[in-house]
């Protein structure tokens, strides 16, 4: 997925997260063979990354104050991350920002915080409630 695929590895989200989203089929399959049975439930498990943790480390550790739990901007320089509106942008296109939010950067920089921490979330990140 691009950027994302990058904030995901940064924060220690394997390849097997990523693709959670895989066909329940592809998982009956896999649990139906004999020879694959002891593979099956680590295929189907996704393990909790501590995104808050990991990100409060790295705050605590940067030079900046930066404030990851309410701006995007400051969330990416945290990852060592482009924060640039370019990328910016480019990050919201590849998320699905609706294109009128992307007319307005102050729009778009709060859709986007709000999507990463939900995507984060949705591939097994442990994201507070009140982030969401």
């Amino acid at each position: 997925m691009g950027m994302f695929s990058t904030i995901l590895a940064k924060l220690g989200f394997g390849s097997d997260k990523v693709e959670a989203a895989k066909p329940a089929a592809e998982a009956v399959a896999q649990a139906a063979a004999p020879a694959q049975e002891a593979a099956a439930p680590a295929v189907q498990a996704i393990s909790e990354v501590d995104v808050v943790a990991k990100l409060a480390a790295l705050a605590s550790a940067h030079a900046e104050k930066l404030n990851w739990k309410v701006s995007i901007v400051d969330l990416m320089k945290l990852l060592g991350l482009d924060s640039s509106l370019a990328a910016r942008k480019e990050l919201a296109k590849e998320l699905g920002c609706p294109a009128e939010k992307m007319e307005e950067s102050a729009q778009m920089n709060m859709w986007l915080h709000k999507t990463v921490l939900q995507k984060l979330a949705q591939n097994g990140g442990n994201i507070p409630a009140e982030l969401l």
